[in-house]
């Protein structure tokens, strides 16, 4: 796994290509794991020795991973743990990957550090936009802080799913 610092990113979007839920274990929150167990039931997660999980399947992928045509989309899209609300980002309060000052980001009078995962497909590298700086990256920022639930920019557009389920997105 390697790391970015976000100023190497120009821009990011999900395309909702699965990788993340195929290739990476959820540790859940223990209020998200309560959520999941009340709605799908106490099999739809693990315990590890000091964590809790969301079930893999067989071939590793999560057990909400879900596929329409080509697009992947989450089971748990309404009730999402905060970990793949996430990913790729890490929000951090002291730098962990190096590069001290690509990583620095300011958040109100808050000094963080991002990163994020390079195995993600939907990240452009080059300088930053400014609607990834000013808006996306703020998300996730307030996302991680605790500030925000809802996301818009950090998840993918996958409004045909309302047509299909009837679910709002």
């Amino acid at each position: 796994m390697l790391f970015v610092p976000w100023r190497y990113i120009a821009d990011w979007k999900c395309i909702a290509c699965g990788k993340c839920c195929k290739a990476y274990s959820v540790v859940l929150s223990f209020p998200e794991w309560l959520k999941i167990v009340k709605n799908y039931g106490v099999d739809k997660t693990v315990s590890g020795l000091n964590k809790l999980f969301v079930t893999r399947r067989n071939d590793g992928s999560c057990v909400f991973l879900y596929k329409l045509s080509n697009t992947h989309f989450c089971g748990l899209q309404f009730m999402k743990p905060k970990a793949c609300k996430l990913w790729p980002f890490k929000v951090l309060s002291k730098p962990k990957y190096g590069y001290v000052n690509e990583a620095v980001y300011y958040y109100g009078g808050d000094r963080l550090f991002i990163y994020a995962d390079s195995n993600c497909s939907g990240l452009v590298y080059g300088e930053p936009t400014e609607k990834f700086a000013k808006y996306t990256l703020n998300e996730f920022v307030e996302i991680a802080l605790g500030r925000r639930k809802d996301q818009f920019k950090t998840t993918a557009n996958i409004g045909f799913l309302q047509t299909y389920t009837g679910f709002r997105i």
